[in-house]
């Protein structure tokens, strides 16, 4: 009795919260300090999203010169602020590294007549004004986007590319028709209700604005076990203790906002049902194709296999589609980086503090790291570092990030290990597209006139505010008669409170009936998941609706693959083939950086122990001259010269070597070795190969200079001192 009155105090205080920050101007879940930097609304194509600055924490400098991080959070059906919801965050990970750290939010309510282009183009001024406040920046802006942020993040720097450094995905969905059979239902909603109608109908009781809450309602659906029981249930056996926890979630989870009606049904026609994003099919309003092979930062993929919104293969399947063959992935000067979590959810992606500890600590302290990155598919990877780890002391915090070197395949096993049941279902969902457009096509034409003459505002502000979920949060608060009394009796429990202890027969007896009704619901949606796949498939894979639908050819492709052109075909062969002229270009910082890859080659992956020991070495030629923009330029350049002409680019080493003074490679090659001795010790052909090197680097640097110490002693290495004054634009690596 006593929990049940502390519990209902609990949901009392939940709808008391609801209500005040329904009534906030710009209602969000930040747990930190910001100052506005822009409004969104004063823009030429005006919109409800804002960029402000956070503050640094107590204690903590930001340093200036450093990339500024720039985290964007999902508006599908939420308010923003998960992305720093807890100190241990994205944002509190970018501000613990010294990075300038801003967050781009939104009001609950879009401007009249936005699009998603406009958010785009916002987003694309909100960058440029970063840019513009951080001119001494090591790098262009390093920009988050979680969830649904992220394909409107791509989208943005599919067009403007220039404005980007690197970009991180969490739990963003980019391959809409991907998921693996017997798993992931939600993709299946579209086909089963027709199509796209019901949001416009949705859009249309509105008033023109589509309400959040029933995207929300969606997520809610997924899991009914969580929904109705387990996540409530928890708060009460845990009623003393779960509390602000479940207060601080319930502010994120019920604070629901609205999206404009064209807005919603772009989202629902050209990427839920049409998957046209990662064919590049989608044209901006003046003429600009969405094609995200134009974005040439990296791009970082985090992922989940326990996330039953946005799994894997919906992370991921878009590369796949994208790209046919590793060379031209290559050929596109595009650096793909996936990481994946074994076991958190869909918001543990982005909220989680263990995963705000590890992963997002790991992306950002070693942001300078992907960005240096050459073109091609890789996989993160963090681990605990060991006890017993050679040059552990040059890695920051407990844990050790290493890059392995990936191919198509790798992607492909994970979104889907049979190309035939893959094909199978794309036809599928290309007949449900079809079908998508005739109904909503025949609702425009002969039901939308008369419901949008029907709602009224009022009648729409009405009709959101009764919503299921909204009702679940304003039935109980002190608006209620019983609330006093509730508010009063368990302060006296408070005062008095004796639980039970956890030997208590009857308490087991409650765990045991608690598993069952989790059991049972489990099963029921297992059950009903499965059964919604299964009528999917049978009405979409019935011949007379393929037929309908356009498919009388089975043989006949259903997505335009953006590769498949010959034009652009010719333009790969002539990018690849215009490589090998200058297989014999440059000087010593060319040919350090071949040896480098050459020697790494076999083991397909390094750590961040080299990265950190690179940071060390600045007295080099290679160092010297270059800054963080010439030297990511020459590393992809170097490593896709190696990957089309490998033989030919070593071979031209001694030439390029000819081109620099003996001191100048006598430093090389030490700083060379201590960068490859600075992770796990080479074994089998790597030591060949370095012994191969470094040969051919004592040779060229002969002339009447002392032979190379052995590379068992490399150098002593002091840190690099900070130069006293600044430059305009990049400093120097």
């Amino acid at each position: 009795m006593q929990r049940a009155v502390l519990y209902a105090d609990i949901m009392r205080a939940r709808g008391n919260q609801y209500r005040a920050h329904m009534q906030e101007t710009a209602p969000n879940v930040l747990n930190f300090a910001a100052e506005l930097v822009m409004r969104g609304d004063t823009l030429p194509r005006p919109v409800n999203y804002g960029l402000v600055r956070i503050q640094p924490q107590p204690g903590v400098a930001s340093d200036e010169t450093r990339r500024p991080f720039v985290v964007v959070d999902p508006r599908a059906g939420h308010g923003p602020g998960i992305g720093g919801f807890k100190p241990d965050s994205e944002i509190g990970a970018a501000l613990a590294a010294g990075h300038p750290c801003y967050y781009v939010g939104f009001t609950p309510n879009p401007i009249p007549g936005q699009t998603v282009e406009d958010v785009m183009r916002a987003e694309a001024a909100f960058l440029r004004k970063v840019i513009e406040l951080h001119p001494d920046a090591h790098g262009k802006p390093a920009v988050i986007g979680n969830c649904q942020a992220g394909w409107q993040i791509m989208m943005t720097a599919a067009v403007w590319p220039e404005l980007f450094g690197p970009i991180i995905l969490a739990g963003t969905p980019l391959s809409y028709w991907a998921g693996w059979r017997g798993k992931n239902p939600m993709r299946y909603g579209g086909g089963l209700t027709g199509g796209s109608w019901l949001t416009a109908l949705a859009s249309d009781i509105g008033a023109g604005k589509f309400d959040g809450a029933w995207l929300v309602q969606n997520f809610e659906n997924l899991n009914p076990a969580n929904t109705l029981w387990e996540k409530k249930h928890h708060v009460y056996a845990n009623v003393d203790t779960e509390g602000p926890r479940f207060l601080a979630f319930e502010k994120y989870w019920g604070g629901h906002v609205c999206l404009n009606d064209v807005e919603m049904q772009t989202i629902v026609d050209d990427l839920f049902i049409g998957n046209k994003l990662s064919s590049a099919e989608l044209v901006t309003s003046d003429g600009v194709r969405i094609d995200l092979r134009n974005i040439t930062s990296p791009i970082v993929v985090f992922c989940s296999y326990g996330d039953n919104i946005t799994p894997p293969p919906q992370a991921l399947g878009w590369i796949t589609d994208l790209y046919r063959s590793d060379d031209e992935l290559l050929g596109h000067d595009q650096t793909i980086v996936y990481a994946t979590h074994q076991s958190i959810g869909h918001l543990g992606i982005f909220v989680s503090g263990a995963v705000g500890r590890k992963e997002h600590a790991k992306f950002t302290s070693n942001i300078d790291l992907i960005d240096m990155l050459p073109a091609g598919l890789f996989e993160l990877s963090v681990q605990d570092k060991e006890p017993d780890m050679a040059h552990a002391e040059i890695v920051p915090g407990d844990y050790l990030m290493t890059v392995h070197q990936r191919t198509l395949d790798d992607v492909r096993a994970i979104v889907s290990p049979d190309p035939v049941q893959v094909a199978a279902s794309d036809r599928r969902f290309a007949a449900a597209a079809h079908v998508s457009q005739v109904n909503l096509a025949l609702y425009r034409r002969y039901l939308q006139p008369w419901v949008r003459g029907a709602v009224t505002p009022q009648l729409a502000d009405a009709l959101r505010a009764w919503h299921p979920l909204r009702i679940g949060y304003e039935m109980w608060s002190d608006r209620n008669l019983l609330a006093p009394v509730v508010e009063q009796q368990a302060e006296s429990v408070r005062a008095d409170r004796k639980p039970v202890g956890a030997d208590n027969p009857w308490w087991s007896w409650q765990e045991a009936c608690s598993d069952a009704i989790t059991h049972l619901l489990q099963v029921f949606s297992q059950s009903r998941d499965e059964a919604e796949e299964r009528a999917f498939e049978a009405i979409y894979s019935h011949p007379l609706v393929q037929a309908l639908a356009g498919q009388a050819d089975p043989a006949a492709a259903l997505r335009p693959h953006p590769g498949d052109t010959p034009e652009h075909r010719a333009w790969m062969a002539q990018r690849l083939g215009g490589l090998r002229v200058s297989i014999e270009q440059g000087g010593l910082p060319e040919a350090t950086v071949r040896a480098l890859i050459f020697v790494l080659q076999p083991r397909r992956e390094a750590d961040e122990r080299q990265y950190r020991r690179a940071l060390l070495l600045r007295q080099t030629e290679l160092a010297s001259r270059l800054d963080i923009e010439g030297a990511r330029d020459l590393v992809r350049r170097q490593a896709l010269l190696m990957h089309i002409a490998g033989p030919e680019a070593i071979a031209a080493l001694p030439t390029l070597l000819a081109r620099a003074p003996a001191e100048r490679i006598q430093a090389a090659a030490l700083h060379l070795g201590a960068l490859l001795q600075a992770g796990n010790a080479l074994e089998g052909e790597e030591a060949a190969r370095w012994h191969t090197m470094r040969q051919l680097f004592e040779q060229a640097a002969q002339a009447g200079q002392p032979a190379l110490p052995a590379p068992e002693t490399p150098p002593a290495v002091q840190p690099p001192k900070r130069a006293a004054s600044k430059r305009k634009g990049r400093q120097s690596t």
